[in-house]
């Protein structure tokens, strides 16, 4: 049972990867524009620049947050009647167990 959560956990981490390297990718090119651009106020920009970068971040671990939710949710990982977003943000964010662990089967998938 181990070698099978480790195969589910490695394949959606390579997913998270694949999400973060789609949404990167353009991101990068876009501000390495965006800096060659002159401005009055280049502060101001930099902020707007760094605002629009991090929110793209934001979706980005969104995105991946849920991906964790779907898996667990397919696999039955939280324990019934669990919120399962949250139970896969808490993972993610490695906050650590409080309210809400893994059934005992898929206890690794869930670390």
């Amino acid at each position: 049972m181990a070698l099978t959560q480790l195969l589910f956990g490695g394949i959606v981490s390579l997913g998270n990867i694949a999400v973060h390297a789609i949404l990167m990718t353009p991101l990068v090119a876009t501000v390495n524009r965006a800096f060659r651009w002159e401005h009055r106020h280049p502060q101001v920009w930099l902020t707007v620049v760094m605002i629009a970068t991090v929110s793209v971040l934001m979706i980005a671990h969104a995105v991946e947050v849920t991906l964790w939710a779907a898996i667990y949710a397919l696999l039955g990982v939280a324990p019934p009647g669990a919120d399962i977003l949250y139970f896969a943000f808490v993972n993610y964010a490695t906050l650590g167990y409080g309210d809400v662990v893994p059934v005992e089967s898929w206890r690794l998938l869930g670390q």
